[in-house]
């Protein structure tokens, strides 16, 4: 993948005014009512509410924010986390060498910016931020089910870094010493502690109970495994084989198959399994995880993975080309795709097990494909997650920029895109979309925990937008 080429094109997409969907209904003169916004419906918030914005030109009509620019980098498809108390975003600012630290008003969703090293931590301290080391070009961020603590990986430095959070304020500030910082560059650096095939790290994640992390690392083809110190939140990389498992068990780690540069992880609620999504491999891969080791392990069987085309030791599946990101349901196990090749696919999850849905309910594809049901302005789908209560999955597009609303039935699993332009908010330029500001390069996606709002990533804008869901 050539990461500047896909920058231009990403700035290429046009960024307009937005419009506001009604939320009451309202009689036209001489004709029909109409409709208001079904449940699960976004609108974007008016004004320099619906956006904040970051560089030296910010998007118009959003408030402004320092070490913003370059949010959601093309790799990295979690660049957005919210704390579990709802009262933080934070955001992995590419561009910024920066992780942006807003507070929420968790009754209107709006976003706010502390001053100076409260409102972001940044290599060498940049735009006023307080100082982090390990933080070059970061593209994922997560936050333990505590609160206590956030990572970050940044895939120039080959790195992840940790730092304790405030649970008054939300403000950062990095472990001192090997737990702070750990680097898959050779031989460490002076400042941090090195890790076996933490290459160029895409997406991070924790496990429900808080005792793992676990990191994707693209150019390493593997998931590099971390044990949480539970009085500090710092890392510590598992030992022999249980330290990380890759695609032709490099590294020391253990064998692994259809883990071509892994970008999107994914954890089943009871922490058993691990799913990742693997790029050049064009697969999801099933994972089995010892929850009293935080080890992982697959089977060949055909049960740890699903794939494209025909591989030995996996089952074939279908629209799985350039697969992205993993979105785990919050109930009934159902397990969400976006894979490059302009797809959303969906997986049911039991036991360890993972089956793709059957017939259209399959695959949901930008434009069209045989056996597949129809999406609109779904081109290259970065992030994806699934609302708090199951009833929609909103997935960003990074080349039309758009948010893309997806009814999810919560019985089967299957989603379909909303009808009308309901299903999809992007630039006017985008046929068919309701209208929304600063969504250029849209490339990551979150949902409050009360479920009542929706953040995104805009990469070229420089942006986090957002968005009112409907109930």
């Amino acid at each position: 993948m050539n990461l500047r080429f896909i920058t231009r094109a990403v700035l290429a997409l046009g960024c307009v005014a937005a419009l506001a969907l009604p939320s009451l209904a309202a009689a036209a003169p001489g004709g029909p009512a109409k409709k208001p916004p079904s449940a699960g419906s976004l609108i974007q918030l008016a004004g320099t509410k619906g956006c904040v914005a970051g560089g030296k030109k910010p998007a118009p009509g959003c408030a402004r924010a320092r070490a913003l620019k370059g949010p959601g980098a093309y790799v990295g498809s979690r660049a957005l986390a919210v704390s579990p108390d709802g009262r933080n975003l934070y955001v992995a600012s590419s561009i910024s060498d920066a992780i942006t630290v807003f507070r929420r008003n968790q009754k209107t969703g709006v976003l706010s910016q502390s001053s100076g090293a409260a409102g972001c931590v940044a290599l060498a301290g940049a735009n006023g931020c307080g100082t982090a080391v390990g933080l070059d070009a970061p593209n994922s961020v997560a936050v333990s089910p505590d609160g206590r603590t956030v990572y970050a990986t940044a895939r120039d430095s080959s790195s992840i870094a940790v730092f304790h959070r405030s649970p008054k304020t939300g403000m950062l500030n990095q472990l001192p010493g090997p737990e702070g910082c750990l680097t898959g560059l050779p031989q460490g650096t002076s400042v941090c502690t090195g890790a076996r095939a933490l290459a160029y790290p895409d997406v991070v994640v924790v496990s429900p109970d808080g005792r793992n992390v676990y990191v994707g690392a693209f150019f390493g083809n593997a998931v590099v495994n971390f044990a949480v110190n539970p009085a500090s939140g710092g890392l510590a990389q598992l030992s022999g084989t249980a330290g990380c498992i890759a695609e032709g068990a490099t590294n020391g780690c253990a064998a692994g198959i259809a883990l071509g540069n892994p970008e999107g992880l994914g954890i089943s609620n009871n922490g058993a399994t691990v799913y990742a999504a693997a790029a050049s491999s064009s697969a999801v891969a099933v994972l089995t995880r010892d929850v009293a080791t935080g080890a992982l392990a697959q089977v060949t069987t055909g049960a740890g993975c699903i794939v494209n085309a025909p591989l030995s030791g996996c089952t074939t599946g279908v629209q799985l080309g350039g697969a992205n990101a993993v979105a785990v349901s919050p109930r009934r196990g159902s397990v969400y795709i976006s894979s490059f090749q302009n797809s959303v696919t969906s997986f049911a999850a039991a036991s360890g097990t993972l089956t793709q849905l059957p017939g259209t309910s399959a695959c949901l594809v930008y434009l069209r494909a045989v056996g597949c049901s129809f999406g609109r302005a779904i081109e290259a789908p970065e992030g994806i997650v699934v609302s708090p209560d199951g009833r929609n999955v909103y997935t960003a597009a990074i080349f039309t920029g758009a948010i893309d609303v997806l009814d999810r039935n919560p019985k089967t699993g299957a989603v379909f895109q909303k009808p009308g332009q309901a299903g999809c908010l992007a630039a006017l330029s985008v046929s068919g979309c309701t209208a929304a500001r600063a969504t250029q390069g849209a490339s990551s996606v979150v949902v409050s925990p009360d479920g009542k709002f929706v953040y995104a990533t805009a990469f070229a804008s420089s942006a986090v937008d957002v968005f009112r869901r409907v109930k």
